[in-house]
């Protein structure tokens, strides 16, 4: 990934005595190693940027990965006109500054990935605007648009936050409303399952407001789902193994939103401003508002891939 351009500053490769990867700031102390999530490690004072690569480490704490120092030269490997590679899965690859010229790339899928950058030119792209123009405004846009209520998600006093969390669970209860029971535990194309998605939102909440507002040190509940790796802090062993039944999932998931309800009604300014620190690296400074912006975001991330797989399983 290129963290010069994601941080601003220069950043080298390394790995730990244990052959863990892990970032080095440059100009730190050469032993000075920080592994955070699944062995990379940021030092910053961006907590956005911080969130971006740890939501990025998330979806790619499951894959292999090959770590290289930056500047490393060698071969650059060329692919002729060939349909060898249709269908291929690239999984934690480094493909910074690759070229893709007269290609077919459509059909193709892209999950987690940085793209920092890219330049992208298809004169025959139908549905994405992109040659020369800024399209993250455009999309921004169109998902408040698909989505009411997601452009309440970073309200900044408690009234806003109410409101944004009161449309939030109205969205989310139709969305379950609509999940037929017998597709809950169905998956598309290898990305969680509804109800997965459910228990993964059960974790998000135990992480940012058990752990992150309420500082507790074991916030976790037994149905909560984590990704793989992402956080050597916590004890896989609190979770359930398996597929439990639905209606757990959901009555769990209920008492969750209804926490994070009943602490927004009482809120005060004074309140979400008081400091936290990250759950995951609490090196890191947060506020009671930043851990709330936080679990928003995730609320409508996973519905909006919530809702995208559950269009493919009804269709």
């Amino acid at each position: 990934m290129p963290w010069d351009q994601v941080l601003g500053f220069e950043a080298v490769a390394s790995a730990n005595s244990v052959g863990v990867p892990a970032v080095r700031v440059a100009g730190e102390d050469d032993g000075e190693l920080f592994n955070w999530l699944s062995g990379y490690a940021l030092r910053g004072s961006n907590r956005r940027v911080r969130r971006q690569v740890e939501r990025m480490n998330e979806y790619f704490a499951a894959g292999s990965r090959t770590t290289s120092s930056v500047g490393d030269a060698g071969a650059m490997a060329t692919f002729d006109r060939s349909d060898e590679l249709r269908g291929a899965r690239f999984s934690g690859v480094d493909l910074q500054k690759a070229r893709f010229v007269g290609c077919d790339l459509s059909g193709v899928v892209m999950r987690g990935v940085e793209i920092g950058a890219g330049d992208i030119d298809a004169p025959w792209l139908s549905t994405l605007r992109v040659n020369g123009v800024d399209v993250a405004p455009y999309v921004e846009s169109e998902l408040n648009r698909r989505f009411p209520g997601r452009e309440l998600r970073r309200a900044e006093d408690p009234a806003g936050l109410r409101e944004a969390w009161a449309v939030l669970e109205a969205t989310w209860a139709r969305t379950v409303e609509r999940a037929p029971a017998e597709k809950v535990d169905e998956s598309v194309d290898g990305e969680w399952s509804f109800a997965q998605t459910l228990r993964h939102l059960v974790l998000a909440t135990n992480t940012w407001f058990g752990r992150g507002i309420h500082e507790q040190e074991q916030p976790f509940h037994p149905l909560g789902l984590a990704d793989a790796g992402t956080d050597s802090n916590r004890d896989s062993s609190l979770f359930v193994d398996g597929v439990p039944p639905y209606e757990d999932v959901l009555m769990v998931r209920a008492e969750h939103q209804a926490m994070v309800r009943e602490y927004i009604a009482q809120a005060t300014p004074e309140m979400l401003q008081a400091p936290r620190k990250n759950p995951h690296a609490p090196q890191y400074p947060e506020t009671v508002l930043s851990c709330l912006h936080v679990i928003l975001e995730e609320e409508w991330e996973h519905h909006r891939y919530a809702v995208r797989d559950l269009d493919t399983l009804l269709s």
